[in-house]
């Protein structure tokens, strides 16, 4: 009698918790020194506006760490789209990208050629084609997120602590209330505005 097969644990838990730490330890004192100081909403509304140079450095920093993976920014986001384990067809990956299943298939060719990716024969209907992250597609985006949140935090530790507080708790409350547990962004339900 063989043993039942241990219970799977989500792929990036573990990733996500050593980057929640790093935040953590870096913006953790900011946060509770901060208290309940806000500054003028005026000063925080122009800065907001002139957000571009740091959008700037940020999209720089991530094209040139695509650059350095060989990777797409499309090839990117089919792997973010199976980043929560699970297996789906070409054309619910297509719908998720905004892509037609042939250039959807094609995107996955490629994945499938770097390893980054599976493919694999539906039992029920042999024709359909479903795909699924593969252990080195995980360590990409492992390798991914903790680029970028290096970047992140090289932008906010030279803030003063204040302002390092209400970026950690902006930055908390976007993940919290704009996105949906799969990561992606929640759409304003158009009858409820």
């Amino acid at each position: 009698m063989t043993d039942p097969p241990a219970p799977r644990r989500r792929p990036r838990a573990a990733s996500v918790r050593a980057i929640a730490r790093r935040f953590e330890a870096d913006l953790g004192s900011s946060v509770l020194a901060a208290g309940p100081r806000i500054p003028n909403v005026r000063q925080i509304s122009e800065r907001v506006a002139m957000g571009r140079a740091l959008w700037r450095e940020l999209v720089i920093g991530f094209a040139s760490q695509l650059g350095e993976l060989r990777l797409g920014f499309t090839q990117l986001a089919a792997l973010y789209v199976l980043a929560d384990g699970s297996t789906i067809t070409i054309g619910e990956l297509a719908e998720s990208l905004g892509r037609s299943p042939s250039a959807t298939s094609r995107l996955v060719d490629g994945l499938v050629r770097r390893r980054l990716v599976e493919r694999r024969e539906e039992p029920e209907d042999r024709r359909q084609r479903s795909v699924v992250l593969t252990h080195r597609g995980r360590a990409m985006l492992r390798v991914v997120d903790r680029a970028r949140a290096d970047q992140f935090l090289t932008a906010v530790r030279p803030l003063p602590t204040a302002e390092r507080a209400l970026v950690a708790m902006a930055v908390a409350a976007l993940a919290t209330r704009a996105f949906s547990r799969k990561g992606r962004v929640v759409r304003p339900d158009p009858e409820r505005s």
